[in-house]
């Protein structure tokens, strides 16, 4: 696989916490609304951003130390990955924290500060079982600083190797390929995960949250109405979803309505759960457009 070197890695990376999501991160969700349905205490918005600009969207779950979300618009690219990116930290996250700066992890660095309320290299240090998976893909991006934005832990789940390198991995080039295609304005992309019993440990204490399923979906209301019917049928919106261990974890592509069924059954959604407004069915306006 071709990989793009980021020459430029040392500019800060911001991730602010968001009571209130600003005009500038709503542009990150369909109709600027964010999915509804998912409302708990322990679940706080990150705007993540990038030298001074917002780049995408994070529920995270302050409890569990995993992002419950990362929702992104989809940027054309030939699915080329960084190399020599650091992997980030949320001071936002900190009450000690003195800046709004996302940081890479020092070296040597103490972490005591902020390891309450979010996840560290060292859980994943010696978790065998699991590598980081990001929510929001770089293959996802095109610009360098879009890419170099997903590489935060705020953005992170445990996935087992074989599933994120092989099962879920494919699908990612398969969504670049259709929407690279296909799709003719924004497309809106949500990714999340639904919960489970499992924990990373470290030093006999629960760590981090290990998802049973990962989950994705799109929306994108102006397409080729012209594509092979074996792919306009997936337009202005599709889903899929994929079982996050070695085996029977083969991706499951589905609607959004059908995606919503499955999440009210697996997950913490109430019966008011959303992706998109309106399941992403466009206006008549837009459909006759």
């Amino acid at each position: 696989m071709a990989f793009l070197l980021v020459s430029i890695i040392t500019s800060a990376v911001r991730g602010k916490v968001e009571q209130e999501l600003s005009p500038e991160c709503r542009e990150f969700l369909y109709m600027e609304t964010p999915p509804s349905g998912l409302e708990h205490h322990s679940l706080q918005f990150i705007c993540q951003r990038y030298n001074k600009k917002a780049r995408y969207v994070t529920l995270y779950n302050t409890v569990d130390h995993i992002p419950i979300y990362s929702a992104y618009t989809f940027k054309r690219s030939d699915g080329e990955k960084c190399v020599d990116v650091p992997w980030m930290y949320e001071p936002q996250l900190s009450t000690l924290s003195d800046t709004d700066e996302m940081q890479p992890f020092p070296r040597g660095y103490m972490h005591m500060n902020f390891e309450d309320s979010q996840a560290v290299l060292d859980d994943y240090t010696n978790a065998i079982l699991y590598e980081r998976g990001t929510l929001n893909p770089d293959e996802h991006q095109d610009d360098p600083d879009d890419k170099a934005s997903t590489y935060t832990l705020t953005n992170v789940v445990p996935m087992v190797p074989d599933f994120n390198n092989i099962v879920w991995n494919k699908q990612e080039h398969i969504i670049r390929k259709r929407l690279n295609n296909y799709c003719r304005g924004t497309a809106y992309i949500v990714t999340g995960i639904t919960t489970s019993g499992n924990m990373i440990r470290r030093e006999n204490i629960n760590r981090v949250a290990v998802p049973t399923y990962l989950w994705s979906a799109y929306c994108c209301i102006h397409y080729d109405h012209n594509a092979p019917f074996n792919e306009r049928y997936k337009f202005p919106s599709f889903a899929h979803y994929g079982l996050n261990e070695e085996d029977n974890n083969e991706v499951v592509e589905i609607s959004v309505q059908k995606l919503k069924e499955f999440l009210r059954k697996t997950t913490f959604v109430d019966q008011n759960f959303q992706i998109f407004v309106g399941d992403c069915i466009p206006p008549a306006s837009s459909q006759a457009k």
